[in-house]
């Protein structure tokens, strides 16, 4: 039953149009920056083709690296990285890519030739050249030079250790519910997708419902019809 399921969302997978409009791309660099360098969802791209072109859109946007210049220089961005890191969803992100469905994404996607137009498309796209061409002069950029010699942004790194989040991060390996948590993913079925489902005990009792180990006994358990009685031998005459 499990094995007719995967081919039956293969041939799905395979047969279904290429479709990049409906992945929810966030709309802006500096999301894009948050969404790459968060440890819970940084991985989505690569768990799904539709999700992989927007992202190397925004990979090859000279705005998107100064958006990631820029939140690295705030030490908030340090703090939820590591953060994220000792969170259960950390663990979830990362042990999706066991499951099945993720290589029939991909597989499918490797069939797709509009696939590889879409990957391809922003580097056969003059306006990425011009943009990075153009990225010296964009104010963006000179911001981020002007921030090196910002003292407060030195006095803010020096300040972050002893920040409500810094502190509330390093107390995290010392409370047990951070180890309940993880251990409580590592166990949940969901975390891995279609292959949580051999895992899952109430797989296995819907698979054992309706069947009887005692009807296997029945043909031994049967009562025996009792035997014909034997017809008399004719009298001799």
């Amino acid at each position: 039953m499990k094995l007719t399921t995967l081919a039956a969302a293969l041939i799905a997978v395979t047969a279904t149009p290429f479709a990049f409009a409906a992945d929810p791309a966030p709309a802006t660099p500096e999301a894009w920056a948050g969404k790459m360098l968060d440890p819970t969802q940084n991985a989505s791209a690569f768990k799904d083709p539709k999700a992989f072109v927007p992202w190397m859109n925004a990979v090859v946007d000279p705005a998107t690296a100064m958006a990631m210049s820029q939140a690295m220089m705030n030490p908030n961005t340090s703090v939820r990285m590591m953060s994220g890191m000792m969170s259960p969803a950390a663990y979830q992100n990362y042990m999706q890519f066991l499951d099945p469905a993720v290589s029939m994404k991909w597989m499918g996607a490797m069939m797709d030739p509009n696939f590889y137009t879409a990957a391809m498309m922003p580097f056969m796209n003059p306006n990425t050249y011009m943009k990075w061409m153009m990225a010296p002069m964009d104010p963006r950029m000179w911001n981020l030079g002007m921030q090196t010699m910002n003292p407060g942004l030195y006095a803010n790194w020096m300040m972050a250790p002893m920040s409500p989040q810094a502190m509330n991060a390093m107390m995290m390996p010392m409370n047990p519910a951070t180890y309940t948590n993880m251990m409580g993913a590592a166990m949940n079925p969901q975390t891995y997708g279609m292959l949580g489902g051999f895992m899952d005990p109430n797989a296995y009792n819907t698979m054992m419902q309706g069947f009887n180990p005692m009807t296997m006994m029945a043909p031994m358990t049967a009562p025996v019809a009792p035997a014909a009685p034997v017809a008399p031998a004719p009298a001799a005459q």
